[in-house]
């Protein structure tokens, strides 16, 4: 049952960062702000007034607010473009520089805006990647990664979530941005995935080393953990690893 739309805020020790980014992410996986003083991280949940029980539990210092009228103005401006890998990844009501590369992604109801750390890695691995060819995105979220390996001259591209809506999302961005991709709903988890030639999953870390045993591809770039945080990945030779703002990510190759 759900009920009204809050904002939690959530005040903890700036040393206990990377735990608490790690809690919200799991409280809040549609996504969360974060603004830092010198002592203190804030992190600001927006989530149904139901999860606010689970939030008190986790963290010590917290303030509730109803999200007020006219939110919808103040969400648009907290999304804004970034720039990652070459490409220029935004809102569509923000406009890329002329002759830019652009991944255009609508904040929706899917996860993954382009502006969070991790996919902003994911698409720097992307772009350094030796290998292109066909590329599938588990746990595809928004579509951001597929329609960016596109951008980047990877295909075919398939994209994968357990989430039907985050299918739709993708499919919706994909033929917004012209591109051409393949979305289906699967469990990168349990599920057979499809082979590829390289995959992402940019998710939570338990996932994250559950999906690279079911993976049919020579090479893996993983996200969705913190810099404390490696992947278990039997059958898989580490390459590299590159951070932003306490999130990880890593690249793999299959072991021979």
């Amino acid at each position: 049952m759900t009920g009204e739309l809050v904002r939690v805020s959530a005040r903890v020790p700036l040393a206990e960062a990377e735990v608490a980014r790690a809690a919200a992410i799991e409280l809040a996986p549609g996504g969360f702000e974060e603004t830092e003083t010198e002592e203190t991280l804030v992190l600001g949940l927006y989530v149904d007034e139901s999860a606010v029980e689970a939030i008190r539990a986790a963290f010590a210092d917290v303030e509730v607010t109803l999200v007020a009228p006219g939110w919808e103005d103040a969400w648009r401006a907290f999304h804004r473009p970034v720039r990652a890998g070459g490409l220029w990844v935004g809102p569509p009501w923000e406009q890329p520089e002329p002759g830019e590369l652009a991944v255009v992604i609508d904040p929706g109801r899917a996860f993954g805006t382009g502006a969070h750390p991790t996919t902003r890695l994911c698409i720097e691995l992307l772009a350094t990647s030796r290998a292109r060819g066909s590329l599938l995105d588990v746990g595809c979220g928004s579509g951001v990664l597929s329609i960016a390996g596109a951008r980047l001259g990877f295909e075919p591209i398939r994209a994968v979530d357990n989430d039907p809506i985050a299918v739709e999302a993708t499919i919706a961005n994909a033929a917004v941005n012209g591109v051409v991709l393949e979305a289906t709903v699967l469990d990168g988890e349990s599920d057979e995935v499809p082979a590829a030639d390289v995959a992402v999953a940019n998710v939570l870390l338990r996932p994250v080393e559950k999906i690279l045993v079911r993976l049919e591809t020579q090479f893996a770039i993983t996200s969705g953990y913190l810099t404390g945080d490696m992947p278990a990945a039997p059958g898989w030779r580490h390459l590299e690893r590159i951070e932003l703002h306490g999130w990880a990510a890593d690249r793999f190759e299959r072991s021979a």
